[in-house]
This record gives C-alpha cells, structure tokens and sequence, in this order.
C-alpha cells in the first residue's frame, strides 16, 4: 500500500497524491479507525478528487504514540498539522479548495476541525458528516467505560472490524486502547456554542444504523449558515463499505459538480 508523508508529518496519508486534483477531501476515520480505512476512497476519488486521510495517534505507524482521549485536543492538534496543507501559500483565498469528511466520532471531529479553520479565515467547501449525531445532540453512551469483553461485542454488533481481529490476543491487546481512547473522546465531547459554519452540510447514514436514527442527522443542518442535504444509503453504521460506489458517486457529485451545458 502507497502512501506519502509529505507536507502532513504524522497526521496526514496521500494513498494517491493528485497534485492537479480540483479540490483536497479529508478524511476523518471512525473510532478505532485508521487512515488506511479510506485507502479505496482515495483510489476511487483521484485524481479529480485528491483524499487526505488522517492519522490518529497510537495506531498503525503511530502506534508508539499516546492516545488522545480528548475531542479537543485532538481538533487542535488536526487543524494545526492540516493548516498549513491545505492553505499554502498563505493567502486564505489561495491553493486547492478543500472539504472535510467525518464518519462516525470522525464527523465530530472534522466538525471541530472546520470550526478552527474557519476561525482563522480558512473556510471548507463544505463538511460531510457521516453516521454521527450532530454536535449538540452528541450523548454519552458509556462505552468507554465497559470491559473489553463488552466493547468487542459492541464493534462486533456494529460490524466495524473483521472479525479475525477480535480472535487473535495479540492484536487484540494493541488496538483496544484505540478503540477505548477515541470512545472516551467521543463521549465525553461537550458541544461549546459558537460561529455558524459558513459552508454546505452534507449528511450521510446508513438507513438501519442501531447507533444514530435518521432523524438525528437533520440537526446537522442547524450547524451552518449554508444549505444542508441528506443522503440516506441502505445498511448500517457503516453502509459506506457495503456502498462504496454509491458513496464514492455521491461524493464525487458533491465534490465536482457537472459542468453546465453552454
């Protein structure tokens, strides 16, 4: 698996640089998740869309680093490494537009990370907020706090990871703390009131997720000033693996609208 470093340190995964790519879409995974989850994404978007894929501490190649178990912590820490990617040269009005996609705790978190940028005159194109609450409905399940035994259950219930992993001790041992850590910074995450987001909401789920009803995602629209749309998929928390077409030519339609006939 290709993927690069450049201009992103630790945090940021090029799986298919596009360097003429029309607009940058980051990419935010689940709890528990890694960049790889949006190696195919990537693939399928480029090279019109060019897919930044982020790296939370303490798993795959950052597995020697601590976990961060706080939301804003790690928006901080995101929008810090990301600012100067995506806004070289440092005009705000200059470089490839870009959009930031969230599924699942990473729609929060690409929320927050919008809410930094903007503040320092770096505005998205717009946010896409995948299988998520909208932020100030966020609940605290207690998730966090079950044995390891039940939070297996839970992601296995979810369907999130193969199951293979959940048999194997060994791997087992080192990616739990991930799951445990981004679930207490999921849960404990506490909306703050503030600036609108000035950009196009895209909400996405999957019709039959146990975890967030349908209905919840329309609060999403209450975060902008800009309009707001609801695309409903088939499936379950995460119906974007089942429907990787569908959601690769939704995001595409988004990201790249067709060209008006002259």
């Amino acid at each position: 698996m290709s993927e690069s470093h450049a201009d992103g340190g630790a945090w940021i995964r090029r799986f298919h640089p596009s360097p003429d790519a029309d607009v940058r879409l980051v990419c935010f995974p689940h709890a528990g998740g890694s960049a790889s989850f949006f190696h195919a994404l990537s693939r399928d978007l480029a090279p019109g869309v060019e897919v930044l894929s982020v790296q939370y501490p303490g798993r795959q190649d950052r597995r020697g680093e601590p976990n961060i178990t706080d939301m804003a912590e790690l928006a901080d820490r995101a929008a810090e490494a990301l600012l100067p990617v995506l806004t070289a040269p440092a005009a705000p009005d200059s470089g490839t537009p870009f959009a930031l996609f969230g599924h699942s705790m990473g729609s929060t978190l690409a929320y927050e990370v919008a809410r930094r940028l903007q503040a320092s005159g770096h505005r998205a194109a717009a946010l896409f907020a995948s299988g998520r609450r909208a932020p100030q409905r966020v609940v605290d399940d207690g998730l966090h706090q079950l044995s390891d035994e039940d939070i297996v259950a839970d992601i296995m219930a979810l369907d999130g990871t193969d199951t293979p992993v959940f048999g194997d001790p060994e791997v087992l041992s080192l990616v739990l703390p991930s799951i445990r850590a981004d679930y207490r910074a999921a849960e404990t995450y506490r909306y703050t009131p503030g600036p609108l987001l000035d950009c196009p909401i895209h909400a996405m789920t999957g019709f039959s997720d146990p975890r967030v009803p349908v209905g919840e995602l329309h609060h999403w629209a209450a975060c902008t000033e800009g309009p707001f749309t609801l695309d409903v998929f088939s499936g379950g928390h995460f119906y974007l693996t089942a429907h990787h077409a569908e959601v690769t030519r939704t995001l595409t339609d988004r990201l790249l609208p067709a060209p008006v006939a002259g």
